[in-house]
């Protein structure tokens, strides 16, 4: 890898690390930035996640662990869960905030860029 290259990217390391010291709230853990990346890709896709595809992720933990995780993604704002159209599941959107979370990061990442160019 080039000094550019990682440069860049220690750079937007170090602007998301910032960015989580000035925002209020608990940092998210790598469980639930995996889960939160999942349901807003999902939706930037136009395709509803239930709580069910998510908790069936064994990759990213148990059944237990990763319901524990959806609800504290929950408490902190970041997803909404709703009934489907049958009522018996329950469909996870992104909030506002989540959405917010992303366009933030997308900011860091190209101003990393901007000035390892």
């Amino acid at each position: 890898m080039s000094n550019t290259n990682s440069s860049a990217y220690l750079r937007f390391l170090n602007l998301i690390d910032a960015i989580d010291r000035i925002a209020p709230g608990k940092k998210l853990d790598h469980t639930e930035e995996s889960l939160l990346n999942t349901i807003v890709l999902s939706f930037q896709a136009k395709k509803s996640v239930l709580v069910g595809d998510l908790i069936s992720l064994s990759a990213l933990g148990s059944q237990a662990t990763l319901h524990g995780r959806l609800k504290t993604l929950s408490a902190m704002g970041y997803i909404k869960m709703a009934a489907n159209e049958d009522g018996r599941k329950k469909e996870v959107i992104p909030t506002k905030l989540a959405l917010k979370r992303y366009e933030e990061l997308s900011k860091c990442l190209e101003k990393a860029v901007k000035a390892a160019g």
